[in-house]
């Protein structure tokens, strides 16, 4: 943490950077929508046509998706939910309100950690619920949709769906999980969390059932084995370094993770150096990109347009990694160059 009276640094370019991406992401998910329709689907032509601004207003979509966010609040709020304690946050405290004195940069990072009303906590909300399962039912209707023009969905269809559908399944039945990550314990609610979750998660990560829709691509049964095989050693490696992980930090005693090397710090907590935070420094990372690998091939060679998702999420996790260092090196210190001694590979063995 910073010093009393010192200003943290700025990330993601400061004010500057937060107004170029609050105009760049929402006219980069437009662009992939347009351009995942056309013809060529080239990721890099501009779209055929622009639609026409009232194509852009729906009374029936809006209270559509208010509906939705208002079914998902409801169960949020039922009454026989499990209660889950959060971290620790990075003032100590469980919610805290920082006041960075930018409007631009505090609009886009959010200058409430933990914005609530009573009980409602509007990122931890947002940051599944509406986004995710509203990502797997854009997936669902476009799957319908392709067995109503063509007879029945395709095999590459049935796989896009299959994968993403056991990855938002996990997601949700670890929900607790999520109170360790960066976005409950480090980000504001701002427009990046918030635009994330309820547009640029469902609209772009279901881009790859969008393009089988409009682009059919023949799936041969042996190459469709291989990439099932492909998304299970990618999510095999994704669940057990997490649960390995969660299980640490909920009792280190336990004994599927007592055995296993850590170093200490100064704030007392352990840093785990062996299994398969010894092998890189963010082994979930190395299997979310095989995975997000995994659900690309069924979309074929010829376009790049599907693999958009892959090169996002790799720049995303490289950054969202290099973030998580600095975070790491403040808050452990000497500990964390011991760790990244012992552990030189930050997400790819090897390579990276």
């Amino acid at each position: 943490m910073a010093p009393q009276g010192s200003q943290a640094p700025l990330e993601f370019g400061g004010p500057l950077g937060a107004a170029a991406l609050m105009l760049l992401l929402p006219a980069t998910m437009f662009h992939l929508l347009l351009v995942v329709r056309s013809g060529p689907a080239r990721l890099l032509d501009l779209p055929p046509y622009l639609p026409r601004p009232e194509a852009l207003w729906s009374p029936r979509a809006l209270l559509l998706w208010l509906t939705w966010l208002g079914l998902q609040a409801a169960f949020y709020l039922l009454p026989a939910r499990k209660m889950a304690e959060g971290q620790e946050l990075k003032d100590k405290s469980r919610l805290r309100y920082p006041i960075n004195g930018n409007p631009i940069y505090d609009f886009f990072l959010g200058r409430e950690l933990n914005p609530r009303i009573c009980s409602f906590d509007f990122k931890y909300f947002c940051e599944l619920r509406p986004g995710l399962i509203g990502w797997v039912l854009i997936n669902l209707a476009l799957l319908v949709q392709e067995a109503e023009l063509r007879g029945s969905p395709s095999l590459a269809m049935w796989l896009v769906n299959g994968f993403q559908l056991l990855y938002v399944g996990d997601a949700l039945w670890h929900e607790e999980a999520v109170l360790t990550t960066m976005d409950i314990t480090h980000d504001g609610f701002g427009f990046m969390l918030a635009f994330g979750d309820l547009a640029w998660v469902p609209f772009t990560y279901s881009l790859q059932a969008q393009f089988l829709l409009y682009h059919p691509q023949p799936l041969e049964l042996p190459t469709a084995s291989v990439i099932c095989l492909m998304n299970a050693v990618g999510f095999y490696i994704f669940r057990a370094a997490n649960s390995q992980k969660n299980t640490f930090r909920k009792n280190p005693s336990d004994p599927r993770v007592a055995d296993l090397e850590t170093i200490p710090t100064a704030t007392g907590r352990q840093l785990l150096v062996s299994g398969w935070w010894g092998l890189v420094r963010h082994p979930n990372y190395l299997g979310d990109l095989i995975m997000a690998l995994a659900w690309s091939l069924p979309c074929g060679v010829s376009h790049l347009l599907p693999y958009f998702y892959l090169l996002y999420f790799t720049a995303l996790l490289v950054h969202r990694e290099a973030r998580d260092e600095q975070q790491c090196l403040q808050k452990y210190g000497l500990a964390w160059h011991e760790y990244c001694r012992r552990v030189p590979y930050r997400i790819v063995p090897y390579i990276y």
